[in-house]
């Protein structure tokens, strides 16, 4: 009996352990959880949903190259995802086998990625390198509003972040003020209330007071401070005009980021937006967005964005740095005697483009190519393109060998 006793304990953690590996659902079928992709169908994605709280599934096609280049970062990822504080299992289905299921879901292009929250489906549009993937997807499960308790808790918090996404620190700041924006923008930004800090930690954020609410751009290596009025539409204008860094560097994940934003763009072109003097000019376009904050400003440089930039009417013989204010569509202002920015004092060129602007003294012109919203839509629409492009292959090559097989009983036809 005493040596049944001390086996039981063993014999009961081996057990839990094992069942922890796998969900079960309520007809009994039970689905790994060990960092496999599971593969579901009809016959078991609704039993799915009911076991697995949180599932990332990937909609896809044995034919589909985006679909086999996709697949390794899935599992590289998966293995990381299940074994996150609130576990992603991750999932695919033959969505050219059960299309049914693609269409109850809206797949219309593939790869189609989503993640199922207890069975209410959100659309992934991020990246699909594995790394961001595990990091944008943390995002999603995380709570909406983080709380802290000491230094070390907030050393960890901003640790576990990461770079992929702005941050906002509510220090001292009543944890309600901030909730409901911690709800509406969950995708775009972390969010936490800090209850009790150093004043090292005071330093190390840059505030002096509280409450004060930080906003932090790890990846941009910027931050700036609120201290009010935490009431009215104030908090939540920080709020939104902090979610992008002061100045944003236009490619084309940052082109999508804007289609949330309703303010016009102070656009620079530079030459080439990764040398030293373009490096230097960054800089001073942060301290004018710093005191502009109902503009974004952005640069892009020719080198690196050429068919983005020409839709400026900027050509290879353009004199640059170019300065002009875009309204994120089809139009866009230069103002006049401030075309470009010379060398010398450009902190005193930018004040003066600025003053000319907000006084009218601008000429409206039109993009010369695809808008804001035909960029997005040419990113947006590549999936769909090259399954299409696949689609009318296949006729051609299907009509082909049909005319093939019909020859010949042409010919017997004619013979006989």
């Amino acid at each position: 009996m005493a040596t049944r006793a001390l086996l039981l304990p063993p014999l009961i953690l081996l057990f839990s352990s094992v069942c922890a590996a796998f969900a079960t659902s309520a007809s009994g079928e039970e689905f790994p959880r060990d960092g496999r992709v599971i593969e579901l169908g009809d016959s078991n994605f609704e039993a799915a949903l009911s076991a697995i709280d949180y599932l990332f599934v990937d909609f896809y096609a044995p034919w589909c190259g985006h679909c086999k280049r996709l697949a390794p970062e899935l599992d590289e990822a998966a293995p990381v995802l299940a074994g996150l504080s609130e576990p992603i299992i991750v999932a695919k289905v033959n969505a050219d086998k059960y299309r049914k299921l693609g269409s109850k879901y809206g797949v219309d292009g593939l790869p189609t990625l989503m993640l199922f929250i207890r069975g209410v489906p959100i659309e992934y549009t991020g990246s699909r390198k594995a790394d961001l993937l595990v990091r944008n997807l943390n995002k999603f499960v995380a709570p909406d509003v983080s709380t802290l308790e000491s230094d070390s808790a907030i050393k960890t918090f901003v640790e576990n972040a990461g770079t992929s996404f702005p941050m906002f620190i509510g220090f001292g700041v009543n944890e309600s003020l901030i909730a409901d924006y911690g709800g509406k923008y969950k995708k775009r930004a972390w969010f936490a209330v800090a209850k009790d800090f150093s004043e090292d930690t005071m330093v190390t954020y840059d505030f002096d007071k509280a409450p004060a609410l930080v906003s932090v751009h790890p990846k941009y290596k910027e931050q700036s401070v609120f201290y009010g009025p935490f009431e009215g539409s104030f908090l939540e204008d920080f709020i939104r005009q902090s979610l992008l860094p002061l100045t944003v560097p236009i490619n084309t994940e940052t082109l999508k980021m804007l289609d949330d934003d309703d303010r016009k763009v102070v656009l620079t072109i530079l030459e080439d937006d990764s040398d030293e003097n373009a490096l230097q000019l960054i800089k001073v376009l942060r301290s004018a967005a710093n005191a502009n904050r109902d503009l974004v400003f952005g640069y892009v440089g020719a080198k690196q964005w050429d068919e983005f930039v020409e839709t400026f009417d900027i050509a290879k013989s353009s004199q640059l740095p170019k300065l002009l204010v875009w309204d994120r569509n089809e139009e866009y202002e230069l103002v006049e005697g401030s075309e470009r920015l010379e060398e010398g004092d450009q902190a005193s060129q930018i004040s003066q483009f600025l003053e000319g602007y907000r006084a009218g003294r601008t000429t409206k012109k039109k993009v010369s190519g695809p808008s804001f919203m035909g960029f997005l839509n040419s990113l947006v629409s590549m999936n769909s393109l090259y399954i299409l492009m696949f689609v009318i292959i296949v006729l051609i090559v299907m009509l082909y060998f049909a005319g093939q097989d019909d020859t010949p009983q042409v010919r017997r036809a004619h013979e006989e």
